[in-house]
């Protein structure tokens, strides 16, 4: 497919006509990363068509609840004001699944006065990208995206279980890196391509990861929101494409009990904006002082961020000792039992992972943060701690352990809210709040089997 990266409208409308497009899928993610919008005729689309939808729409959570007073108000606007919604031309795709021509195409959300929604994800990540451009920055990020493949599960009481594959039979024992696993879910691979083909995303490889029926697919490395609209894209795709085969496909964080959770590692440099260098080398190929500050940056602020990297009451479940995810923030050179690694690699392309981050993140507002941290660390010339060359299992616990201890935390960190912007932050930790507020009104299988008779 032809690049877009500078389409404008009129290119755009070129675009649809040359792919005979009929109808146009109109999507504004939301703070879960759910695709919110409308569906337009192709006739309808148009640069001034004036699309608006409530601002509340993009600041929900995953009940679809809302705070009924509180600071969540002092932002959102009681009256139900509408948003303006401008289609960025880039991001246009072909829904390759749709029985007619059928265009997807991202929007901004912007007020009525021209100015971008700040609690809108797509416009948190623009925000944090303009202040490393602002510094002669270019971020570069290439997330790793794991996810299981699950039998349908309609009854949500019911544990999850692996799905049957061709030989007729599901997964029992782990199979990391098995190309026969993978070549169990072949007709349903063959399709998730040919999407991914169909819509131009870049990804690289897929791979069978630990657990039973977990994938990981890795994208190339890019500019940070073109690859949070691809990772957004991706898992509508792997879900659309699995329920055509007759399973699901889940990025929770910690699907099924005794497995591996599914994480997005992120590996992110830094480049000049004017020599196209990437700045965590020196010339003679050592690590450069930002670098360490990067890294210095990623050690103080994650703690405050996890509410971004671990949203839900599910995602700390992923984060326990010995089950490849990080429990601290320490830091390594080829080294997976930390939070933050850096490869082996090249000095132009020497990078740091993030390992905290959690499948179930929403790609925006995950880059966002994860850079956020990333760039107080190279402004305020953070040290970090020793590197760590042993396992890091066998250190204290240095994340919060729920979502209710990391909603506290982010809300207590200003540093971090003036990069991100505050009513992103207000807006984020209300919802959330209120997310947790309804998982605490479950009782789980847990209490009434050990509580129920014997306390």
């Amino acid at each position: 497919m032809e690049s877009r990266s500078d389409f404008n409208f009129a290119e755009l409308e070129q675009w649809l006509d040359k792919h005979h497009v009929t109808e146009v899928e109109c999507l504004v993610p939301d703070l879960t990363g759910v695709a919110r919008g409308k569906i337009l005729p192709r006739g309808k689309f148009t640069e001034d068509r004036g699309m608006r939808l409530p601002e509340a729409v993009v600041a929900m959570g995953v009940t679809g609840e809302f705070p009924e007073t509180g600071p969540y108000y002092d932002v959102i606007s009681p009256n139900d004001i509408d948003m303006h919604l401008q289609a960025d031309p880039a991001t246009v795709r072909i829904v390759p699944w749709a029985t007619d021509p059928t265009a997807q195409v991202i929007h901004d959300c912007y007020d009525k006065d021209g100015k971008l929604v700040p609690f809108a994800p797509r416009s948190v990540l623009r925000r944090v990208c303009g202040l490393f451009a602002d510094e002669g920055w270019s971020p570069v990020v290439a997330p790793e995206l794991e996810f299981y493949l699950v039998a349908r599960n309609t009854d949500p009481d019911m544990p999850l279980r692996p799905p049957v594959g061709r030989s007729g039979r599901a997964e029992t024992s782990r199979q990391a890196y098995s190309i026969d696993a993978v070549n169990e879910f072949d007709p349903l691979f063959e399709d998730v391509y040919d999407y991914c083909d169909k819509m131009a995303l870049n990804v690289d490889t897929l791979i069978h990861e630990v657990g039973a029926g977990q994938m990981e697919i890795n994208f190339f490395h890019a500019a940070p929101l073109g690859l949070a609209d691809e990772v957004f894209f991706f898992k509508r795709t792997v879900r659309e494409a699995a329920l055509r085969h007759g399973m699901y496909a889940t990025f929770m964080a910690k699907p099924i009990a005794g497995e591996p959770g599914s994480a997005m590692h992120i590996h992110q440099s830094i480049v000049s904006s004017t020599t196209g260098q990437n700045i965590f080398s020196n010339e003679d190929g050592t690590p450069s002082k930002e670098f360490y500050w990067y890294i210095g940056g990623l050690q103080k602020y994650t703690p405050a961020a996890m509410a971004l990297f671990a949203p839900y009451v599910n995602s700390y479940r992923r984060l326990s000792r010995f089950t490849a995810a990080p429990i601290n923030i320490q830091w390594g050179s080829d080294n997976r039992t930390v939070g933050i690694r850096s490869p082996v690699a090249t000095a132009q392309a020497r990078r740091i992972e993030n390992r905290v981050i959690g499948a179930d993140a929403n790609p925006y507002v995950a880059l966002a943060a994860t850079l956020a941290c990333g760039y107080l660390g190279m402004k305020h010339r953070i040290e970090p701690a020793p590197e760590c060359k042993g396992d890091a299992y066998l250190g204290d616990h240095q994340l919060p352990r729920s979502l209710g201890e990391a909603l506290t935390l982010l809300r207590q960190e200003r540093e971090l809210a003036a990069v991100l912007g505050e009513s992103f932050v207000t807006v984020y930790t209300e919802i959330k709040e209120i997310e947790h507020e309804e998982f605490m009104k479950v009782i789980s299988p847990w209490e009434r089997e050990h509580l129920l008779l014997h306390v």
